[in-house]
This record gives structure tokens, C-alpha cells and sequence, in this order.
């Protein structure tokens, strides 16, 4: 490892959430010699669910995506710039389905359909704010976004609602299975772009006591289908087979851990282009 990549320094904004009318806590990590090294620009990675990407303490689980691990232990990827959005708590199904879900038993389970806001406020907010304040490259090629869940829906959203504007996807256990029907019409009259990167993850284990109360049947089989159905659509799409990894990983339940651990080749993934 080099030791001279281990300093890294972060920021925190509160930007003002138009629909709610709320300020949302916005992380930024910047890499070593941000501060130093002017001349230079850096692509810029957006996560949601910000609250689980730094530290295990905060995480909604006890366990983060330990980004700040990732970069320094593998100082072969690109520096880059990172972006944690922070979910709305409560809100956050909501805001992560761009369609509203209504086939629960559980009345109260019923939610979505707050997802266009969501992504207007990442793109027309967030992303500009970024762009002005920091040394961004701030082209579609250099600009990427990672979810996981139902960050991994609204990931793929935004992803083909913007695609002129991001051009890599990290898709961590999509749970597009809460709208398959709505989202494979989407897709379908989308003219997807074949340059765009995707990082597509599943394990085979998926579900937690959230998904039972929302879907009878095998749940964990709808979350690989449905990250099956997104690759499929994908390349019926144009999307370069080479621009695509799928991987399925045998035993990996729903959460961080997984995801941590798959997190660096998916960065790696994104940085051949960079």
C-alpha cells in the first residue's frame, strides 16, 4: 500500500430538498492533495443512502460500505471524488421508487412514487452544487452513481432518466421486483446509450423482514430475476456487453457486508474509462 494515499478529507453540506422543503445532509470525501494539487480534476461517485457509507457507527445495520477502506487499499483505482446523499429516514421508500407500490397485504406498507422528485433534487441540486463547488470533471463519462436495495432502484432510475449526465451505475441488490412491470415499460422505451457502465451485484440469499411483509413467494429468487431481467434489458438495449458485469454471488445475504466487499471491483470497473 502507499502510505501518502491514506489522508483523506471530508466535508458536509446541508442542501435545502425543494419538495420538502428540509435541508439534507450531503457528505463530500476528497482525495488526497485535494487541497494541493489545484490543477487537477477528479470524477465524482454519488451515493445514496448516505448515512451507511462512511461509518459502521452511523450505518442502519452496524455496518458501512467502508468506502474509505476501499480507496486505501486499493490505490490501483482512480482517485475520485465521493458523495454521500443522505436518505430521508422515514421518507426514504418513498423517495427511492419512482412508482408508488400498492400490491402489499399490509395497508401501511403501501408507499413511492416520490422517486422523480428525488432524482430532480440529486440532478438539478446536488449534482450542480458539486460541479460549482469542487474540481469535478463533471462530464457523463467521469460521473457515476451507486445504490444498493431500494437506493439500487432509484440508482437504475436516474441512471436512464440521466443518461446523458452519468455514465457508470453500481446496481447493489436491486429490489425492482417491487415494480418489475412499471420499470420493465420504462425501460423499454428508453434509447439507452451503449456507453454507459454498469456494475450490476446480487447474492443469492436476499431478503429481509421488510421484503416479507411486502411479497408472498421467493423472495429471495425475485431479487436475482430481477437483477437477471435489468441485464437482459440492458443488452436488448445496445448497452456493450463490455460496458456490463453481472455478478451473482452464491450465499451473499442483503446487506453491507456483501456489498463492502464488492465494492472496490465495481469502483475498478468504473475507473478503466476514467
Amino acid at each position: 500500500m502507499k502510505q501518502s494515499y491514506f489522508y483523506l478529507k471530508m466535508k458536509e453540506h446541508k442542501l435545502k430538498v425543494p419538495y420538502t422543503g428540509k435541508e439534507r445532509r450531503v457528505r463530500i470525501l476528497l482525495p488526497k492533495d485535494y487541497e494541493k494539487d489545484t490543477d487537477r480534476s477528479y470524477p465524482v461517485v454519488y451515493f445514496h443512502d448516505g448515512q451507511n457509507v462512511f461509518y459502521s457507527k452511523e450505518s442502519f445495520i452496524g455496518y458501512s460500505w467502508k468506502i474509505i477502506p476501499a480507496i486505501k487499499r486499493n490505490p490501483d483505482i482512480s482517485r475520485m471524488i465521493v458523495v454521500a446523499i443522505d436518505n430521508d429516514g422515514m421518507g426514504r421508500m418513498n423517495e427511492y421508487a419512482a412508482w408508488k407500490f400498492q400490491e402489499s397485504p399490509i395497508p401501511e406498507q403501501q408507499f413511492g412514487g416520490k422517486g422523480v422528485e428525488y432524482a430532480e433534487f440529486v440532478m438539478e441540486v446536488v449534482k450542480p452544487f458539486i460541479d460549482e463547488t469542487y474540481r469535478t470533471k463533471a462530464d457523463c463519462q467521469h460521473t457515476a452513481m451507486i445504490g444498493s436495495s431500494l437506493g439500487g432502484n432509484i440508482t437504475q432510475f436516474i441512471g436512464l432518466e440521466y443518461q446523458d449526465q452519468i455514465g457508470c451505475l453500481g446496481v447493489f441488490s436491486s429490489a425492482n421486483w417491487l415494480h418489475q412491470e412499471a420499470f420493465n415499460r420504462y425501460i423499454e422505451c428508453q434509447k439507452l446509450s451503449p456507453d454507459q457502465r454498469i456494475f450490476i451485484y446480487v447474492g443469492t440469499e436476499e431478503a429481509d423482514d421488510t421484503d416479507k411483509t411486502l411479497m408472498d413467494g421467493n423472495i429471495k429468487q425475485a431479487y436475482i430475476d430481477s437483477s437477471l431481467c435489468y441485464y437482459h434489458d440492458l443488452i436488448a438495449g445496445g448497452v456493450h456487453l463490455d460496458n456490463l458485469v453481472l455478478k451473482v454471488q452464491s450465499g451473499a445475504i442483503h446487506s453491507e457486508i456483501p456489498w463492502s466487499e464488492n465494492l472496490p471491483d465495481c469502483l475498478r470497473f468504473f475507473a478503466e474509462k476514467w
